[in-house]
């Protein structure tokens, strides 16, 4: 079942000049975890691009869990991920996790894309709604 989504855009070049800026490195640290950013840092010409599909993302599931940044959700409550050869995906941390559990999220599924300047995640939180798995009757019961 689906219980949320969201979807954000964010501007690469916005992005990269804040990196670049005087508090770029305390930008990285507060917003990205240790492995989006060695995951980005590794792209080299496409980091930017990788930090803003990444930010988008957050946002994005935010949006889905209902919650702005804050006590809810934080920056690094909110993770993506990617193995090789595989495609991006959510982990949840802290109060994000939290969040999800109580409104019954048990993954998201994720789609990035940057075109044009511009990158976007769009994300679908899915599970059950908490007391929904009884209140039908199931033939296997």
């Amino acid at each position: 079942m689906i219980l949320g989504n969201g979807v954000d855009i964010a501007e690469i070049d916005r992005i990269e000049r804040a990196l670049a800026a005087p508090y770029g490195a305390r930008l990285r640290h507060r917003v990205f975890t240790a492995e989006e950013q060695s995951y980005c840092e590794s792209r080299r010409r496409g980091r930017a691009q990788s930090y803003a599909a990444r930010f988008a993302a957050k946002e994005a599931v935010m949006k889905a869990l209902g919650v702005g940044w804050g006590r809810h959700a934080g920056w690094l409550d909110v993770e993506v991920v990617r193995a090789r050869g595989e495609a991006p995906r959510v982990v949840l941390h802290g109060a994000a996790a939290r969040t999800a559990a109580r409104l019954g999220i048990e993954r998201f599924a994720l789609s990035l894309a940057h075109a044009g300047g511009l990158a976007l995640a769009f994300v679908v939180g899915e599970g059950e709604r908490p007391g929904d798995a009884g209140d039908l009757p199931r033939a296997d019961r």
